[in-house]
Order: structure tokens, then C-alpha cells, then sequence
């Protein structure tokens, strides 16, 4: 960001007040990780206290305005996260009656499929891609959120360069790219920029990911997770409507037994486990044809039998592979006649089937609440 523009920036905040304090945000310290690229501005309003959101969204939103009238700047996206303590207040009394129902995240997206790891570096992003265009080759309308706020590789597995638009300054316009919708905030930002945030703020970028994109009419939307089983995939299991998850992992003992911990922690939210992709399950040499089981072979079946969960089907270990989804054209498109091609296509079945299953028992995606 230029100094010229962030000072106009911070000016510009300065004109907005904290509701319950007389001094504005810019004074009272509460705005960091200003950032800009070219014309885009992001930048997060720290509130100390979590209970203060609800007061806090009007001021979230009048800084946004504020700030994109500015000359020059093209969008703005301000996130508002509690990364101070909370200062001693004196308590409100509680209001009697029911607390207001959250309006959805996204309206028009029947069902959300999320693709999990209990470890990184086991190809999760990769399913994910490929499962992606394998439910859009079935004719199916198709969004995916790249939720890796940390490693955001979606924009380059798709191939897609650029940023996305926002006719209005507020909603983003999802990019678009072999026939289905993305949205990662690796559109947002340079692609080696490292994304220092704390569990708050990266929660508050994700759900404007979410609330603040037009995803329009989608059957499924696929979230390419973070791996793990932190906070972030917690707070996401427990707020967003999942309709069910796929967890990936490699055959080696290592990776299954973070497997099972993800599908655990699944479980315990009562999120529906569609089952376990077993990725790069064996390397076939493609000069001799040798196969050879690099990371052990069948454990991921092995563990989905042991933990009463269905096992989705094996992707091998393939140059391919890697070299289509390093090049923003993944295999399930540039190659669908392709064996590779025709196993995601089978998992896309499966996790298709299961969707429908799940959406037909329940009406409707599952909500679970902490």
C-alpha cells in the first residue's frame, strides 16, 4: 500500500466512532493489518470483546462505505475480530425472549461438502479441485471456497489469476474457471504475502468469504479446509450448515492416525462423515509399469472399516496428477478419459449419492451449535 493512500485511509476511519466510547477507531487503536493491492483494501477493526459484535457490524459496515468512496479505492473488506482482552464493563441486563436467528451465510447453496486432513502435505487440496469439477462434470452447479486463509493454493490449482470485482463495493463477485465458481483470499492478497492472523480474524474472513460473495444458485459448494483439528475447523464444523465431510490421508500410519482424530472430531459435532479418500495409495512406474507402494497401501480402507466409516476409493501417487494441478488445469478436465480422472469421478459419485442422502433425511443442511 502506498503511504499516500493509507494515509487517506486512516483519515477517513478517524471520521468513525466506537459506540460506546467517544474517540474513533483509528484513536483508540483498533484498526490493523491495513493492506492494499491494487485498489482492493482490507483491514480489521479489533473490538477486545467478543460480545461487542452486534454492536460493532454497523461500524464494520459504515468503514467499508467510508473507506470505498475514497478515489481510487475499488473494494474494501473489513473484518471485525477481538484480539485484545476485554476491558471491565458493567454488565447489560439480558433480554427475555428468543435470541435473533442469524441470517444464512449463503441462501441460494443447497449443500456443503467440506474436504478435510488431519495433516497437511497429504493431497487434500488436490481432492478437493478434482472432486470439485468431478460433481460439476455431472452436471451440477458447483462452487468451491478455498477455507486454507494460511497456504490458499486453489487459485493456482484452477489456474486463475486476477481479482475478483464487487459491483457494489460490499459483494464480491466469486472467480470463475473450468466451468465452477471459487472464492479464496488468495485472490486477495500477493501469493507469498504470510497471512500472520490469530483464530479470530482468520474466522472473520472466512465468513465473508462466505456471506459477502455472490455464490447465486449452487448445488454444492466444496470447502477445501485447513488441515488440522484446531480452532478453525471447530468454529467452522460448528457454525457453518456442513452437510457432511471427506477426509483424506495417505496410507502411512502417521497420517491415518490424524485421520482419526479428524473423524472423531467430525463425530462430535455431528457432522455426517461421507468417508476417507486414500491419496497417492501406490506409485505405478511409468516406464516398466512396476508398482510400488511408497506410503504402505490400504490403511486408509483399513481405518475406515475400523472406525465404521466408508472408504471412498484410492488416488495414486502420479506425475499427472501433480503436474495438471500445478499448471491451473487438474486432470478431472484436462484429461477426463484418464483412469485418475474416472476415480474422482467414482468418489464424486459416492460423496454425490451421500449428499443427497443426507439432504433428503434432514431437509436441509444441519446446523449444530456449541
Amino acid at each position: 500500500m502506498s503511504a499516500q493512500l493509507e494515509q487517506k485511509v486512516l483519515e477517513t476511519l478517524k471520521t468513525i466512532k466506537d459506540p460506546a466510547k467517544d474517540v474513533d477507531i483509528v484513536t483508540g487503536e483498533m484498526v490493523l493489518g491495513l493492506q492494499s493491492r491494487d485498489g482492493h483494501v482490507a483491514f480489521t477493526i479489533d473490538i477486545g470483546d467478543p460480545s461487542r459484535a452486534a454492536d460493532f457490524e454497523p461500524v464494520r459496515k459504515a468503514a467499508e462505505e467510508a473507506v470505498h468512496a475514497l478515489e481510487g479505492v475499488l473494494s474494501v473488506t473489513a473484518v471485525l475480530t477481538a484480539e485484545r482482552p476485554a476491558q471491565p464493563q458493567q454488565a447489560a441486563p439480558q433480554q427475555q425472549g428468543v435470541a435473533e436467528e442469524a441470517a444464512p451465510l449463503m441462501p441460494g447453496v443447497k449443500s456443503i461438502v467440506a474436504v478435510s486432513s488431519g495433516k497437511g502435505g497429504v493431497g487434500k487440496s488436490t481432492t478437493s479441485v478434482n472432486l470439485a469439477l468431478a460433481l460439476a462434470a455431472k452436471g451440477l452447479q458447483v462452487g468451491l471456497l478455498d477455507a486454507d486463509i494460511y497456504g490458499p493454493s486453489i487459485p493456482r490449482m484452477l489456474g486463475i489469476t486476477g481479482q475478483p470485482v464487487s459491483y457494489d463495493g460490499k459483494v464480491l463477485e466469486p472467480m470463475e474457471n473450468h466451468g465452477i465458481k471459487c472464492m479464496s483470499i488468495g485472490f486477495l492478497v500477493e501469493e507469498d504475502t504470510a497471512m500472520i492472523w490469530r483464530g479470530p480474524m482468520v474466522m472473520g474472513a472466512l465468513e465473508q468469504l462466505m456471506r459477502d460473495v455472490n455464490w447465486g444458485e449452487l448445488d454444492v459448494l466444496v470447502v477445501d479446509m485447513p488441515p488440522g483439528t484446531g480452532d478453525v475447523q471447530l468454529t467452522m464444523a460448528q457454525k457453518v450448515p456442513l452437510t457432511g465431510s471427506v477426509i483424506v490421508s495417505t496410507p502411512q500410519d502417521i497420517a491415518l492416525l490424524d485421520t482419526r482424530k479428524g473423524l472423531n472430531m467430525f463425530r462430535k459435532v455431528e457432522i455426517p462423515v461421507f468417508g476417507i479418500v486414500e491419496n497417492m495409495s501406490y506409485f505405478s512406474c511409468p516406464h516398466c509399469g512396476e508398482r510400488t507402494d511408497i506410503f504402505s497401501h490400504g490403511g486408509a480402507r483399513a481405518t475406515a472399516e475400523a472406525q465404521g466409516a466408508d472408504f471412498l476409493g484410492e488416488i495414486p501417487l502420479d506425475i499427472k496428477i501433480r503436474e495438471t494441478s500445478d499448471g491451473g488445469h487438474p486432470i478431472v478436465t484436462s484429461d477426463p478419459d484418464s483412469t485418475h480422472a474416472k476415480a474422482y469421478a467414482e468418489i464424486a459419485d459416492k460423496v454425490w449419492f451421500k449428499t443427497m442422502e443426507q439432504l433428503n433425511a434432514s431437509q436441509g443442511p444441519k446446523i449444530v451449535f456449541d
